[in-house]
């Protein structure tokens, strides 16, 4: 063969016919999860309203989906990596329109958990199937980069999407039609992947070791759980047990992979200074936008009055900017470097929370949706271009696991963000001090959450209602604006961290070959 037939061989190789098309179906699974996301910090105040959930319970709805997703994402990354990830992802796409129907139909708090608990195990499937299907699609790192930002950008999409039409349906249905959204995706998803989407996997993976998954799934609960109880209750006897069991089982799992031949996760990747930084940038960043957005809806439907609709309308922002800055941020990563990226896009999203402790009953929208679109723009450049620089520190048949790795940090971020200042708003929301005239079992009620406070007040005289309202959605403004305050001072030290971390890094530019 002649060096000139080879290129051409190679260059098939890399640029497989169909590629991109294949990309539009995997980016429908990142649509589904998105979606499902937002649409449910939306529907909250309605759901409250039917199920009737405590504080702590409504906490757990927000927070069980990504709890269950970080304890399996690793297992199922690495199962994709020995099964096939197609077959992966379509087995999960079809669990997750199922699962979908019990959330719609659920009649109590506890069903509504259990649910979301579930459709967490259908979410594994799909994140981390999805990036590594993209690391092995595409072997150009420029059309990588591209198809990366496509990825993040619908994700981003699907943040929009969600309000929008959840509002939609919101104003129209019942809050159980804001999860059956996801069954004609599902339905695409499933159909057109069989098709076009191919299949691949670890030729040598090795045995998929369920002691390995155990320990993984105990200690990414028992750490997540214990973070949770002291956020939320303080230091007890239950939160020190679920800490110890969750560090000992973690420490069990890094020994184990460290002795198998074929371990469920290579702990050596993390010797790679960009891949970890990258992970725990990603995981930070998470962590101190995750609480604001799960309440940033309530506020602008239970405190300021808007539909759910305009409520989802509002929220455009953010996704705007990070589809816009997702598309173009491989290519200003290269013209200027991965750290100034990712460090200026962390610390535009710091600052832009910083923005947000301004916030008051009747901010007007000109300043929130600024604030929005800065976080868009700066998320959007930063999770994408660290997406990159993970997939590209690892080999080819190790996509699935790096892909775990990276969604893992993302649901933790989330979780812990959930769970932290999630718990923050909630404390310092519990403790509005109750106008006089309003019954103890009535207070009692509104203190469990803004939405209970709303309701309660509609069986109360009209001015002893308002005193009420006013005093409920004070206290929620306050807690809203102590945890942007405390996402900012999280995002801005995180920039600094990713711009010692990520020193010298810098996105592939010549094209792999299988």
């Amino acid at each position: 063969m002649t060096r000139t037939d080879q290129l051409t061989k190679e260059s098939e190789v890399v640029r497989r016919p169909g590629r991109w098309l294949a990309l539009t179906v995997l980016v429908l699974a990142v649509l589904l999860v998105a979606v499902d996301a937002t649409v449910l910090g939306l529907a909250t105040p309605y759901l409250s309203e039917d199920l009737r959930p405590t504080g702590t319970q409504l906490l757990w709805i927000g927070d069980v989906y990504s709890f269950v997703i970080a304890g399996l994402l690793v297992s199922m990354g690495s199962l994709g990596d020995r099964i096939g990830r197609k077959k992966l992802l379509l087995t999960g796409a079809t669990a997750f329109g199922a699962v979908s129907v019990l959330n719609a139909y659920a009649t109590s708090p506890e069903m509504m958990i259990v649910a979301r608990a579930l459709l967490g195990v259908a979410g594994a499937t799909l994140m981390p199937s999805t990036l590594a299907l993209i690391r092995n699609l595409f072997h150009d790192p420029r059309e990588r980069s591209f198809a990366i930002g496509i990825w993040g950008a619908m994700a981003s999409a699907g943040a929009a999407v969600g309000p929008v039409v959840g509002g939609f349906l919101l104003e129209h249905f019942w809050w159980g039609s804001v999860f059956l959204i996801n069954l004609p995706v599902m339905v695409v998803l499933v159909l057109v992947g069989a098709k076009l989407i191919p299949e691949s996997r670890n030729p040598a993976p090795g045995p998929w070791d369920l002691t390995s998954v155990a320990l993984s799934l105990v200690g990414m609960i028992g750490i997540v759980y214990a973070v949770k109880e002291v956020a939320a209750h303080g230091v007890g006897l239950g939160m020190a047990v679920s800490a110890v069991a969750g560090a000992a089982a973690l420490t069990l799992f890094v020994r184990r992979q460290l002795r198998l031949e074929a371990p469920l996760l290579d702990m050596r990747l993390f010797h790679h200074r960009g891949f970890s930084g990258a992970v725990l940038a990603d995981l930070l960043t998470i962590l101190g936008l995750s609480g604001l957005v799960f309440f940033l809806s309530q506020f602008l439907q239970l405190v300021q009055g808007r539909p759910p609709l305009e409520a989802g309308l509002a929220e455009l922002p953010a996704a705007v900017g990070a589809v816009t800055a997702g598309l173009v941020a491989g290519l200003v990563a290269r013209r200027f470097s991965v750290r100034s990226v990712v460090s200026g896009g962390l610390a535009a999203v710091g600052l832009a929370l910083a923005v947000l402790t301004l916030l008051d009953r009747t901010t007007g929208y000109p300043l929130l949706g600024a604030a929005l679109l800065v976080v868009g723009v700066g998320a959007g450049f930063a999770f994408t271009v660290t997406a990159d620089v993970i997939l590209s520190s690892v080999p080819r048949e190790q996509a699935g696991a790096a892909s775990a790795v990276s969604e893992t940090a993302y649901e933790l971020g989330a979780a812990l963000g959930i769970a932290l200042l999630g718990s923050v708003v909630t404390g310092v929301y519990s403790d509005f001090v109750t106008p006089d005239g309003v019954p103890a079992s009535t207070a009692a009620a509104a203190h469990e959450s803004l939405g209970g406070a709303v309701e309660v007040s509609a069986g109360l005289p009209d001015a002893t209602a308002t005193a009420l309202v006013t005093a409920a959605q004070d206290a929620f403004v306050e807690g809203l604006r102590i945890a942007a305050g405390v996402g900012a001072m999280v995002l801005l030290a995180t920039a600094v961290a990713a711009w010692f971390l990520l020193r010298g890094q810098k996105l592939a530019e010549g094209a792999e070959h299988p």
